[in-house]
C-alpha cells in the first residue's frame, strides 16, 4: 500500500466549497483547522483516492475541484522540498528537484523531466486502477506543478500544452483557462509540455548556496525512504535518469546509493539479478516507450537510451523485443490508428 502526505489531504479538504463538514474530515485523518500539517505525516493512498471522490462528489462542478485543489499549494506548505523548489536557480531546476526529491511526500508518484525539441516534458508517473480518485489526483498534482511555477519563477509561466491519460470531464473550459493553454484528455502520458525559455527563467529568490544546502538535507531524507524501496528500483531509477549522458558505471550507482561497487555488486547477486539486466531492462522500457509515445527518430532515441551508435541500438532492440526499432514503431502506429 502506498503512501501520500496528509498536506495534500488537508488542501483538498480546505478547497471545498460543497456540503462537506470540513472539520469533520481533518478529525477523521488525525488533523485540525488551526494546527499545520507535517508533510512528513502521511496517510494511505486508498484512503486519500477515496477522500478526494468523497469532496469532489460533494461540489456543484466536480471537474474543476481538482483545479481548485492545484491552485491553492504554496512552495512553503512543502517542508524542505518547498525550500529547495524556491531557491533553484531556474525553473527547470525547481522540477528537477521534484523529480528528485517527491519521495519525502509520495512513495504512489514519480516524476520525470525529458527533453523535447520545445523543452521538457514534465511527467507524472502513477500505476494502478484509473479510479476517479486516482483521476482527480493526476489533474491536482499537474494543477499544482503549474500553480508552483508561476510562484517562483521570475517570468508568468505557463505550459506549452498539457495532456492526460483519462478521458475528459463534461466541460475542459475550466480546464484550458487554468492552464492557459490546450489540454489534451485520452492520451497516452499525464504530463505538461514547458519551453526552453521557461525553463532558463531565473526564481525570484534562486540562490545556488541555498539550494545545495537543501539538496543535501534532502538526499539524507530520500535516502532514509529509499531503504523501503527494492535496491532493483533504486538502481534502475538511477540508471534511467543517467541515460542520455551515457551508461552509469556500478561504482557511479553504488556511490549514489552510498556503497561499494563490489557491495552492489554482492547483494544484486544474492537477489538473483545482476547490474547488467537492470541497465538492460532500463534501456528497453525506455527505448520502447520513446519509441511509442514520442516522434523521436531512431537515432535520438538511440542516444536518449544511453547508444553511442545507432546500429548498436538496432541489434539491442532486436534482442529485447524481437524486432527492429522500426518494425515496432510501425506496429505500434497501425494498433493505434
Amino acid at each position: 500500500m502506498g503512501r501520500i502526505t496528509k498536506l495534500f489531504a488537508k488542501k483538498v479538504i480546505m478547497a471545498a466549497e460543497g456540503r462537506t463538514n470540513q472539520e469533520q474530515l481533518l478529525q477523521s485523518i488525525g488533523l485540525s483547522l488551526e494546527e499545520p500539517v507535517d508533510p512528513a505525516h502521511m496517510l494511505n493512498d486508498d484512503e486519500y483516492y477515496s477522500l478526494l471522490e468523497r469532496v469532489a462528489l460533494s461540489e456543484q462542478v466536480p471537474h474543476s475541484f481538482p483545479l481548485r485543489v492545484g491552485s491553492t499549494m504554496r512552495c512553503n506548505d512543502y517542508g524542505a522540498l518547498g525550500l529547495a523548489m524556491k531557491s533553484a536557480v531556474h525553473l527547470r531546476g525547481t522540477f528537477e528537484r521534484v523529480v528528485r526529491y517527491a519521495l519525502v511526500l509520495t512513495s504512489v508518484a514519480f516524476y520525470e523531466l525529458e527533453a523535447t525539441r520545445e523543452g521538457a516534458l514534465m511527467h507524472l508517473h502513477r500505476s494502478g486502477e484509473r479510479i476517479l480518485g486516482m483521476r482527480l489526483s493526476n489533474e491536482a498534482t499537474l494543477a499544482s506543478l503549474v500553480t508552483l511555477g508561476r510562484e517562483v519563477s521570475t517570468r508568468p509561466f505557463q505550459p506549452l500544452c498539457v495532456y492526460l491519460k483519462h478521458p475528459a470531464p463534461s466541460s475542459v473550459e475550466e480546464h484550458r483557462n487554468f492552464f492557459g493553454c490546450p489540454v489534451h484528455f485520452g492520451t497516452d502520458k499525464d504530463a505538461f509540455l514547458v519551453s526552453k525559455e521557461a525553463l532558463e527563467a531565473p526564481n525570484h529568490l534562486g540562490d545556488e548556496s541555498i539550494s545545495r544546502f537543501f539538496d543535501s538535507h534532502l538526499q539524507d531524507e530520500v535516502s532514509k525512504l529509499e531503504e523501503d524501496v527494492s535496491l532493483e528500483e533504486q538502481v534502475q531509477k538511477y540508471v534511467r535518469r543517467a541515460l542520455s549522458e551515457g551508461v552509469p558505471t556500478i561504482s557511479e550507482v553504488a556511490q549514489h546509493l552510498a556503497m561499494s561497487g563490489r557491495t552492489l555488486q554482492r547483494r544484486l547477486s544474492e537477489l538473483g539479478t545482476t547490474y547488467q539486466y537492470l541497465v538492460d531492462e532500463s534501456r528497453r522500457q525506455l527505448s520502447e516507450r520513446l519509441i511509442r509515445e514520442t516522434d523521436y527518430s531512431l537515432a535520438e532515441v538511440a542516444f536518449m537510451s544511453g547508444f553511442s551508435e545507432q546500429s548498436a541500438f538496432s541489434r539491442a532492440f532486436k534482442r529485447w523485443v524481437g524486432q527492429s526499432p522500426r518494425s515496432y514503431r510501425l506496429q505500434t502506429q497501425e494498433h493505434s490508428n
